[in-house]
């Protein structure tokens, strides 16, 4: 075996276990979103604080199990731009949700473009990348349209507005781990 083939096969078998948890964690945090996060408006802010940096964490673990930081240029600058988003959306949700929600929404959008991005390049070495490449495309459409929910001022924001979001990016974490899962097969 050549030393691509076996990187290859360490990624592929890597990424099956990180996008299956990814989506696990997606769909427990829209559970919670949907339900305590709606019923009890202060856990829905310890929730919407607590999913950049859930994406933070996760890209810098992925990035490191993938040939380190400096050889995923854009997972690190989402490690970087998730923890900021986490901070500000903290600072912002001690004053207004419609705040939280437009950085919500930016941050979506650059999210998006990043995982596109990573999903582009990782394409040739562990395949399986097409749910990731429409997961980011239409988390940066998504980012759009929380932009445009946070300027109407009559709408009442919660979690529950990004709950969705979340579910479609559970989606395809979950389709991703099972082509990967069913090609080393």
């Amino acid at each position: 075996m050549t030393m691509t083939a076996d990187i290859s096969t360490l990624n592929r078998n890597g990424l099956t276990g990180y996008y299956a948890i990814r989506a696990l964690v997606s769909i427990l945090w829209v559970a919670l979103a949907f339900t305590i996060g709606k019923a009890h408006p202060p856990l829905g802010v310890a929730l919407i604080i607590a999913y950049p940096a859930w994406d933070s964490l996760a890209n810098y673990v992925d990035a490191r199990s993938n040939g380190g930081l400096r050889a995923n240029p854009t997972q690190t600058l989402n490690v970087v731009v998730s923890a900021i988003v986490t901070l500000v959306v903290a600072v912002a949700a001690a004053r207004d949700f419609h705040a939280v929600i437009a950085v919500i929404g930016i941050w979506a959008a650059l999210a998006g473009i990043l995982q596109l991005t990573t999903a582009v390049r990782r394409w040739r070495i562990a395949g399986a990348q097409w749910p990731m490449i429409l997961s980011g495309g239409q988390s940066a459409l998504a980012g759009a349209i929380f932009v445009k929910k946070a300027t109407d001022a009559t709408a009442s924001l919660s979690v529950a507005d990004v709950a969705p979001y979340a579910a479609f990016g559970a989606f395809y974490f979950a389709i991703s781990a099972a082509i990967l899962f069913l090609k080393r097969r």
